[in-house]
């Protein structure tokens, strides 16, 4: 593999070629020359306009289906989506059938994902079963391959169980994701509790059963002194309550997904099934404090939430849709839109490469010549409007079909793995 990219502007702030623009020339899986007007020799030359050049993304977590749901996602068409959409590693949550709460369970995912230009990053079960009650050997997870342990869109709602979870990780400083929900209090919430939910006389899913469940997760955090990472926050007060937990000392980082930043309820005005996730997407008061919490760094990442559902499961009335959307094709193209006023392309592009790497504990990395290969290419200001063609997850339940984004990807290049559309 002989490759040469021209005119690529680097956005690495820690590196030596920061805002620069030179050629980059990969062989065999690394960046062997980067430089002005390069002699091309025999290498496939690739170029574009506005062509800019990053460390490969991640995302924190998505969702797959691999095993037991394989018509959602299977592990290939997962890892393809995640390629078209700029990652080179991926967070997998371990919501499968069986879920993903053993060594084997982790050991089988890292065989199957070799080869597809994506490193997958598994998420142990914090459960057995993700049944909330009897806790996992996530030791014996971490030691063949998780990254970290969580029971995904499943909150934990035994107080003792998640105690004893932060207490379990810090044998061996171990990370919790959790995505906070007290569901007793959520009922059978359908979107956010507001003017639109009275309006469409459905019932709401209040601030107040994410906020609670952060206070909680919060003081137990105090308690154990333990690593805990708040997925997906969609709430005003949770930003708050994680800034102050951050100001106190707390080790805690955080996370929203990108369809939060994008929309609001009024997404669903039209009972848009596409549009019906979780968390749900909120007032314009919350995204806007979404939007401050990132650039504040109170949120220090922005994660795909990519919960891919077959037709079936959302082709029905809107009270029996499932929640989820297919968002890895789309979400730095909805994030780059809604932030691209209040962040620099370098501000934008450090929530998908180094928060995630400092979050998870992976060694950063920086664009020096003889690295191994891992880069992501992207056009920061292009806008565009995509189609169900550009979806590439298997399932297709992808709100943001037709809607403007604002920054395209073009092309990864993980080791002798790469891809490129211009």
């Amino acid at each position: 593999m002989h490759l040469l990219f021209r005119n690529c502007t680097i956005i690495d702030p820690h590196g030596p070629h920061h805002e620069q623009t030179l050629d980059l020339r990969i062989a065999d899986g690394r960046l062997v020359e980067l430089g002005k007007a390069l002699e091309a020799a025999d290498a496939t030359v690739h170029t574009a306009q506005d062509l800019h050049v990053s460390i490969g993304w991640i995302d924190l977590e998505a969702e797959g289906g691999e095993p037991g749901y394989e018509q959602r996602e299977d592990l290939s068409s997962l890892l393809r989506a995640a390629r078209i959409g700029g990652y080179t590693r991926i967070g997998l949550r371990p919501n499968a059938s069986p879920p993903i709460h053993d060594k084997a369970g982790i050991g089988n995912l890292l065989r199957q994902s070799e080869g597809h230009g994506v490193q997958l990053l598994p998420i142990g079960a914090i459960t057995h079963d993700l049944n909330g009650r009897d806790l996992t050997e996530m030791m014996d997870m971490q030691h063949a391959g998780a990254v970290a342990f969580s029971d995904g869109a499943q909150p934990i709602a035994h107080g003792g169980v998640f105690l004893r979870a932060l207490q379990y990780v810090q044998a061996f400083d171990g990370l919790i994701l959790h995505q906070p929900l007290d569901q007793s209090v959520a009922g059978q919430g359908q979107l956010h509790e507001g003017v639109l939910s009275t309006r469409l006389g459905l019932p709401g899913i209040p601030a107040l059963a994410e906020e609670l469940m952060v206070a909680r997760d919060l003081q137990l955090l105090a308690y154990t002194g333990s690593r805990l990472h708040l997925s997906h926050l969609s709430t005003a007060g949770a930003v708050a309550q994680v800034r102050k937990a951050k100001a106190a000392g707390l080790r805690v980082t955080a996370s929203v997904a990108a369809l939060n930043l994008y929309a609001t309820d009024e997404a669903l005005t039209g009972f848009s099934v596409n549009h019906k996730v979780l968390p749900p997407l909120r007032c314009e008061a919350d995204r806007q404090a979404l939007i401050g919490g990132l650039v504040d760094g109170t949120i220090d990442l922005v994660s795909s939430n990519h919960t891919p559902r077959e037709q079936e499961a959302k082709k029905v009335e809107f009270l029996y849709a499932d929640f989820g959307a297919a968002m890895l094709s789309t979400a730095y193209g909805a994030f780059n839109y809604a932030l691209h006023d209040q962040l620099s392309t370098s501000e934008i592009i450090a929530k998908l490469t180094q928060a995630p790497r400092r979050v998870l504990g992976l060694t950063q990395a920086t664009i020096t010549k003889g690295m191994e290969a891992e880069l992501t290419f992207f056009q920061p200001r292009t806008d565009w409007i995509p189609t169900l063609a550009d979806i590439a997850s298997k399932s297709k339940n992808a709100p943001l079909v037709g809607a403007p984004l604002r920054g395209r990807v073009l092309g990864t290049v993980l080791g002798k793995d790469a891809w490129f559309s211009a």
